[in-house]
């Protein structure tokens, strides 16, 4: 199951990322397929890891129905990867090599003979071929026909309290389609998909923050408060600019211009177009020109209900106000999947490969690693490496619940930003002081305690944790080369003497006590609709703010594309062109005050008032080098610039 990357507000975790288990090597290329009995190729990581002996429930009935995708591996897998790993990296001679969409088809993607002899085998199994992508071939049909094609049997499985279809043995395919086949989705019916959280701002439901607020960190000392850290704290900013953010970040002159920057969520705000014009005029960020926003919706709408499709508005404008906010003359593409489950996202996303509409790609959506399966990671995977290959680069949020112990009461990072093909993003607590002067930044971490009931003290002072940047070591992702060196030995072994992917790989301000004002239009208690603003956070600010900031380094580069940025990001590791991020920064505690409406609108039902330390991310630690709550640390003053001298070998 996945969960909507979390947009932040109010200080409430709005949900985690997507799937990947076992079976994925260092670069998520996919296993090789091992004969399970003769004749057969096995397709690695289609039996679910919840489908046990002791959770078997019985045989499926074999008329039961059951509908899959079946992706093609295309022409030459391994030659796939191989490519997307030089075409990245600037000590390679290919490093910035790309090649179009239609040359990415004609050397990686399916041939016709292959697509036909997957379609026969399919068809002489008594299964209904239902469409054909260049990606996939879809199909419907009963379990016994299922049963025959893939070589396994289908049973019923407890999982938690429900109840779900899975195979009992791995699928396979014939050897005789000599490895035409990547992998089948669909045999298990457990639901993949990016659930929202309802606390997420939608219009059914008006969010308004409470004053008081500091203009920039520091500049409103909540004097009558109780001290903390053994000092008065200021209260928490009313939301950043895009120009506080551009200072930060060292936007210097860059604006992003030529440079395409794709969104992808669920679904589409309806007023987009009105709250991001009219956040802009409100803020003093560049007007939008004709056609710079777009949007790429499919045709129908599907799972509106299981998925809260309006809830996605939300997410839909937070990135793209923060794109433009920090790059505003980047041209924005918003690419809508048509619903929150993993076959529309992966369309989605496969829309952009396969008509190259953008450079780098902005996600603020997953799930936790568990909840991971295989042969989605190889479907995600092979989309990630398509877009490496022609120059396109996938950013990804790294999760708002720390080390997700708290959430699901397992270690374990989230999905797919724990793939090694995208850049995973990491959280921050930013402050910008007077003059937008960059101060310092921590680790995104909070714990909050609530003032006492007589004012004079904070209850239980410094709470209980609520939040934080998503991070660790995964448990199914082998270490990619790009991390070898820079990451310590002991967050790399953790999970495995040979090492594993660490989560995340460069971070940007995520704390929603720190956080990025954004606009939209919200129904309010009177019926009424009305455009109205409030504070956001969480590493889905943080995802589009790095796409922003990749699009000032393309543009700083004479416009050639970054593409998969993570060689490029780890090689500059150490050096100046970052924030070297550290959970206490100023050498004594960092704490604001909040003051919110208890009823998320006015003060008609009271006022809460509560102190947010800063810092405090679960069991994760932002420390000195790179770890893993801000990787190897924010973009700072020269990291624009640093793009334009390492374009390698040419």
């Amino acid at each position: 199951m996945r969960s909507n990357r979390a947009t932040m507000r109010a200080g409430v975790s709005m949900a985690a990322t997507l799937p990947m288990i076992a079976g994925a090597l260092a670069l998520g290329i996919p296993a090789a397929h091992a004969a399970d009995s003769p004749g057969r190729d096995t397709l690695a990581g289609t039996k679910p890891a919840w489908a046990t002996a002791k959770a078997d429930k019985g045989a499926t009935s074999d008329s039961s129905q059951v509908s899959a995708r079946v992706y093609l591996a295309g022409r030459n897998a391994s030659g796939l990867a191989a490519y997307a790993k030089s075409v990245s990296d600037p000590s390679s001679a290919l490093y910035g090599k790309y090649l179009s969409a239609a040359q990415v088809q004609q050397r990686f993607g399916a041939t016709t003979a292959q697509v036909t002899a997957v379609k026969s085998w399919l068809k002489s199994a008594g299964l209904k071929v239902t469409g054909t992508t260049q990606h996939y071939v879809t199909v419907s049909g009963d379990v016994a026909a299922v049963e025959k094609a893939f070589s396994t049997s289908l049973h019923n499985y407890s999982k938690g309290s429900k109840t779900y279809r899975a195979p009992s043995k791995t699928a396979s395919a014939p050897d005789s389609l000599n490895g035409a086949v990547l992998t089948v989705t669909g045999l298990d019916n457990a639901p993949h998909k990016a659930n929202h959280d309802d606390a997420l701002p939608g219009p059914t439901a008006v969010f308004k923050n409470s004053g008081p607020f500091s203009s920039y960190y520091g500049s409103n000392t909540a004097s009558t408060l109780p001290s903390a850290y053994g000092k008065k704290i200021p209260y928490a900013v009313q939301g950043y600019t895009g120009k506080q953010l551009r200072a930060a970040y060292g936007a210097g002159k860059y604006t992003g211009k030529g440079v395409r920057v794709a969104i992808t969520d669920a679904y589409a705000s309806p007023t987009i177009a009105f709250d991001a014009a009219t956040y802009a005029k409100n803020h003093g960020d560049q007007k939008y020109s004709t056609s710079q926003l777009k949007q790429v919706l499919p045709s129908t709408y599907t799972q509106t209900e299981a998925c809260d499709a309006s809830g996605w508005y939300g997410e839909e404008t937070l990135d793209v106000e923060a794109v433009h906010a920090v790059a505003p003359d980047a041209n924005i593409t918003y690419v809508g999947a048509a619903s929150c489950f993993d076959d529309d996202l992966l369309d989605s996303l496969s829309k952009v490969v396969d008509n190259h509409l953008a450079d780098i790609v902005s996600n603020s959506w997953g799930d936790i690693e568990a909840n991971q399966t295989p042969d989605l990671a190889a479907a995600y995977d092979q989309v990630f490496q398509l877009g490496a290959v022609e120059g396109i680069g996938f950013y990804f949020s790294s999760g708002d619940n720390g080390d997700e112990v708290a959430n699901t009461g397992t270690k374990q990072v989230d999905t797919p930003a724990n793939s090694a093909w995208v850049t995973a993003v990491g959280g921050t607590s930013l402050a910008v002081g007077k003059g937008d002067k960059y101060l310092w930044e921590t680790g995104w971490g909070t714990e909050k305690a609530a003032l006492s009931a007589d004012g004079k003290s904070w209850t239980s002072f410094p709470g209980a944790f609520t939040s934080g940047a998503g991070g660790g070591t995964s448990k199914t992702v082998a270490e990619p080369f790009y991390q070898k060196g820079v990451v310590p030995k002991a967050l790399a072994t953790a999970n495995s003497a040979t090492g594993n992917r660490v989560v995340p790989d460069i971070s940007a301000i995520a704390d929603p006590n720190t956080g990025f004002k954004v606009g939209q239009t919200q129904t309010f208690p009177d019926g009424s609709e009305q455009y109205s603003e409030y504070r956001i956070g969480g590493t889905s600010l943080a995802s589009p703010v790095i796409a922003a900031v990749q699009a000032l380094a393309q543009e700083a580069r004479g416009g050639k594309a970054i593409g998969f940025a993570n060689p490029s990001i780890y090689a500059k590791y150490g050096t100046k062109v970052y924030h070297d991020v550290t959970d206490n920064p100023t050498g004594s505690g960092l704490a604001v005050a909040r003051v919110d409406f208890a009823n998320a609108f006015d003060a008609s039902d009271g006022l809460l008032t509560s102190v947010r330390s800063l810092g405090k991310d679960s069991s994760l630690s932002a420390v000195k080098g790179y770890d893993d709550v801000t990787g190897v640390g924010t973009p700072a003053d020269g990291y624009v610039q640093s793009f334009g001298r390492s374009q390698g070998h040419r």
